[in-house]
């Protein structure tokens, strides 16, 4: 599957320029995504010089991207006159600004391993916490 992960927001806590802190399991949920023969594709608003800086921020992580704001590594826009920066063969798109909000990292890697969609993963936790009973309530008169 290929992935598109956009950085500001959904790798980092949006600083932009500068590089805000990682959100919580990203690093870890793509390397995974990575072991697991995805091909991901940086994403980004970032250019020039701010990019650079995003792409070695996660090399040193250990994240290394199949391409960078393209479809494909040997795509080159200035052959391209009609470039438009709009990716075609992706599978998944990952983005802070996705209607709804940008799921924990745990979901996301659930959803795509499972191949199922964020509406499927919440009703099944919500039909999993129905399967338990509430507590049956104490009276005034009973103790503990």
């Amino acid at each position: 599957m290929t992935i598109a992960v956009d950085f500001d927001g959904t790798i980092v806590e949006h600083r932009y320029p500068e590089i805000g802190p990682e959100l919580p399991f990203a690093v870890d949920t793509l390397k995974m995504l990575i072991a697991d023969k995805h091909k991901l594709i940086l994403w980004s608003v970032r250019e020039g010089q701010l990019l650079e800086d995003a792409v070695n921020w996660c090399r040193e992580r250990g994240i290394e991207f199949y391409a960078i704001n393209k479809d494909f590594p040997e795509e080159n826009e200035k052959l391209n006159q009609n470039y438009a920066r709009k990716l075609s063969s992706v599978d998944v798109w990952i983005d802070d600004r996705n209607v709804g909000g940008l799921p924990d990292w745990g979901t996301i890697y659930q959803i795509i391993s499972e191949k199922k969609s964020y509406r499927q993963i919440l009703k099944s936790r919500y039909l999993s916490l129905e399967d338990h009973e509430p507590p049956k309530k104490k009276h005034w008169w009973s103790r503990g």
